[in-house]
């Protein structure tokens, strides 16, 4: 069985998940923050990378409010070149942290274990066996955009969960779900296989499956 990837996100109707200015605003609702906490619960690691550990300086923990006695999963950071500040709460010691840098930075973080996986950019197809090797066998990929692009594009998530806020952020420039360089031809279009779709308060859930 090899290490699970479920790619989970929120965007608003017209497919943003922040403002043109890359600040997060809220999009999820109370069911769905429930729903996300719980997922996170039955994890054993939430990645993303260093750009959203800068901008947003998330805890990536599960909170009490919606769980009863969490257990807490790893919390990965993609961080090629060793850009996480040190006083990011990710490095706070609540739960285990893991900072995948290229194999050329040599930094080290305070209450984190480093992970030194590929030349330039990490090689992600050379980390999840990594990652299963160190008691990871479910994972959840919450962003941003460039990361859960990069995921896709190698076929290495197994799953998309996109709840869809009712709202419409706009913007040419505004951040959608799949960042990065996106598909250079039909070719390179990542299709889905829809699993199911489920109404959450104001907003929708919809769950797919990657086809691979």
């Amino acid at each position: 069985m090899h290490l699970k990837t479920i790619i989970n996100c929120a965007m608003s109707a017209d497919g943003k998940i922040a403002l043109k200015s890359r600040r997060q605003t809220k999009i999820s609702n109370e069911d769905d923050r429930k729903r996300v906490h719980k997922l996170r619960n039955s994890v054993q690691a939430i990645l993303v990378g260093v750009e959203t550990v800068i901008s947003d300086d998330p805890k990536l923990t599960v909170n009490e409010k919606y769980v009863k006695s969490p257990r807490q999963p790893a919390r990965i950071v993609l961080d090629s070149d060793g850009r996480t500040p040190s006083g990011a709460l990710v490095l706070n010691g609540a739960a285990r942290t893991i900072i995948v840098t290229n194999e050329r930075c040599r930094k080290t973080f305070p209450n984190a274990e480093v992970v030194r996986c590929g030349r330039d950019e990490i090689d992600l197809e050379k980390l999840l066996p990594i990652l299963e090797k160190k008691g990871i066998k479910k994972m959840l990929v919450e962003g941003g955009s460039k990361v859960i692009w990069s995921f896709l594009k190698a076929r290495l998530a197994d799953e998309v969960c996109i709840f869809i806020g009712s709202m419409v952020i706009g913007g040419d420039t505004a951040p959608t779900p799949a960042g990065g360089l996106g598909a250079e031809d039909e070719n390179s279009i990542v299709p889905l296989k829809l699993k199911d779709a489920q109404v959450l308060g104001s907003g929708v859930l919809v769950r797919y499956e990657v086809v691979k």
